[in-house]
């Protein structure tokens, strides 16, 4: 699915996007569940990026649904791989993820992807700006690229409207409340979240 003319939503991971940014360098945001990695690679070449071109794959956060094919993707590209340095330990396999997370894990399996670099302190990388947005997870973040924000779990977009993401998969609902005001005073037009359609802002992230 195109969303401007440089950034898609990969088909291949509809229910859990992961997105494809082509420029200024081809970077990938989040990498779906595992099992997915060879159709986002296909996908990708449909879009005129082989897999030695992607340069870099960035996670919003440590959810299996968007770290599952790392490893898969690491190895078919070469892309440096980053994360937050809060989310690491969850990503590698150093802490359990918690609650119904942990179930999640045991079920689908990822593989540990290896070489994870931990976010810049200043947060810039191939033109995309990395925002701290804890509350879904401890280390979860957003990506602003231009006027398009990379939402991760932060908020979910469904029947036209955005929601914060369910209480019930959250590690802190107070702190999602909280990172969701804080993004409100960024400018961008549009919205790209992992679970649901990519919207645009208008005033909807001012009814969350």
């Amino acid at each position: 699915m195109k969303i401007t003319d440089d950034i898609y939503a990969l088909e291949s991971t509809r229910g859990n996007y992961a997105y494809a940014v082509l420029a200024p360098a081809p970077v990938l945001v989040d990498t779906g569940r595992p099992g997915q990695g060879q159709k986002i690679l296909d996908e990708l070449r449909s879009l005129g990026v082989r897999p030695e071109d992607l340069r870099h794959i960035f996670l919003t956060h440590h959810d299996v649904d968007h770290v599952g094919s790392a490893a898969f993707l690491q190895r078919a590209t070469g892309a440096k791989t980053w994360a937050s340095h809060t989310d690491l330990p969850y990503i590698l396999g150093e802490k359990p993820r918690p609650g119904l997370k942990r179930l999640a894990t045991l079920l689908m399996r990822p593989e540990i992807p290896a070489q994870i670099g931990a976010y810049p302190a200043d947060g810039r990388l191939e033109g995309l700006q990395v925002i701290p947005t804890p509350g879904h997870t401890p280390g979860h973040v957003c990506l602003l690229y231009r006027d398009v924000l990379f939402a991760g779990d932060l908020v979910f977009g469904f029947n036209g409207r955005l929601t914060l993401s369910p209480a019930v998969m959250t590690w802190d609902p107070a702190q999602v409340k909280e990172s969701a005001r804080k993004m409100a005073a960024y400018p961008f037009r549009w919205v790209c979240p992992a679970h649901g359609a990519p919207l645009e802002r208008r005033d909807l992230w001012e009814r969350l």
